[in-house]
This record gives C-alpha cells, structure tokens and sequence, in this order.
C-alpha cells in the first residue's frame, strides 16, 4: 500500500496543526527520533495510555520525517461512521477485529516490506500507566517480517485534560533492538514470545529512564 504525494502532504499538514498544540501549547517533549531511520521498513512499538496516543506519536514521528506516512491499525469501531472513516484513513490508518484478522496482518506485514508502521504491542489501552504483556502475534510478525524495530515510551499523556494548556509529557524513541539471535530459532511460539518479550522489556526500560513507574516486572 502506498500513499499518493496529495495524502502524504495533507498528513504532514495535519500532525503540524496536532504539533502546535501538543508541543506549543502544551510541553509534549520529543527524544531520540534521530534512531528512527528515514527510509527502509520501520515498526514503531509503543505504550499505550491513551486515546490520544495515536494522534501525538505520529506528531513526534512526522515532524523529522515530513511527507512520509506512519500507518497504523485500529479498532474497527472507530470507521463506523462515514466521516470518522474518511478521515482515519486519510491519516493511514486501516481497522482491525478484536479477534484475530488476518487480513489485517497480511496488510501489516505487506506495509513492513518499506513502509513505517504504529503498533502498540500490548494490544490494549492502560490508562493508569501501567505496562502490559506484549501480544505473540507482534512478535511473529517481527520474525517474519524482519522490520527495523524502533522501542518508544509515551509517558504523561493518560494525565492530560482535553482542551488544556501547558500541560507536561513526552515520547522517547530507543534505539533500534537487535534480535539477530531469536531470528536463528525455530519459527514458533517461543520464539515469537521472546522477540515481544524483548521489545516489552526495552520499552519498560525507556518509561523507566523517563521517571515513570510502568510497572513492568
């Protein structure tokens, strides 16, 4: 799947407008996003605490990689309605079932041949902060996919009040993982639980280091 140049401009314009409030009118601090590659297959593998994660990891993203596209799956309640899903996939993102899709995974690892993709591993939203249990299928979509796989901790946003000001989070982007040695094992679910495992364990550090109590044992 690809982006035509008219919807990668009026993403672009679209996390600016975003980034004015995010980070102008309020202080969502932005680290590391020099370990996030300009080109090649890129899987950004995030915390999720809010709703509005997914509105400000692209901002974060975006903004050092301008007129690329950050695809991203979602919850199908969200393309409902006629105007949600027009603007939604305007944005790059494509809904998934609760269940297992395979269709969904099929475009996700299509999408991770040379484009960037949002995950969020966990599968699910933890409003208190806390880090949850990575899902197998994102470990074996790791393996076989073979994406440069980009650890990233959002810290603060589950605290914002909408609309407010002057308000303090952040994103940290970690450095790309290294998982040459679960790639010589047997393709099973071992091996895809110790590749989530690994991103899990990389985000609890990054949320660690940026004075956030995860959780994460």
């Amino acid at each position: 799947m690809k982006a035509h140049l008219i919807q990668r401009c009026w993403v672009t314009f679209s996390v600016y407008v975003i980034g004015i409030y995010a980070s102008y009118l309020n202080r969502f601090v932005i680290k590391g996003s020099d370990n996030i590659p300009y080109s090649g297959p890129v899987l950004i593998a995030s915390n999720h605490i809010s709703a509005y994660d997914t509105i400000f990891l692209p901002w974060a993203v975006i903004k050092h990689n301008p007129l690329q596209m950050l695809w991203a799956p979602a919850k199908e309640e969200l393309f409902a309605k006629a105007f949600q899903r027009l603007i939604y996939t305007s944005w790059g993102a494509f809904p998934v079932r609760r269940k297992r899709d395979v269709k969904a995974g099929r475009l996700l690892n299509d999408l991770l041949q040379d484009q960037k993709v949002m995950l969020f591993p966990e599968g699910t939203r933890h409003k208190d902060g806390q880090l949850g249990p990575g899902n197998r299928g994102v470990g074996k979509m790791i393996y076989d996919t073979r994406p440069t796989v980009i650890p990233t901790a959002l810290i603060g946003l589950n605290l914002w009040r909408f609309p407010g000001f002057r308000q303090d989070a952040a994103v940290v982007f970690g450095a790309s993982l290294d998982f040459s040695d679960l790639f010589l094992l047997a393709d099973c679910k071992e091996t895809h639980l110790l590749i989530v495992d690994r991103v899990m364990q990389a985000i609890a550090a990054l949320l660690t280091e940026g004075g956030a109590d995860c959780g994460w044992k």
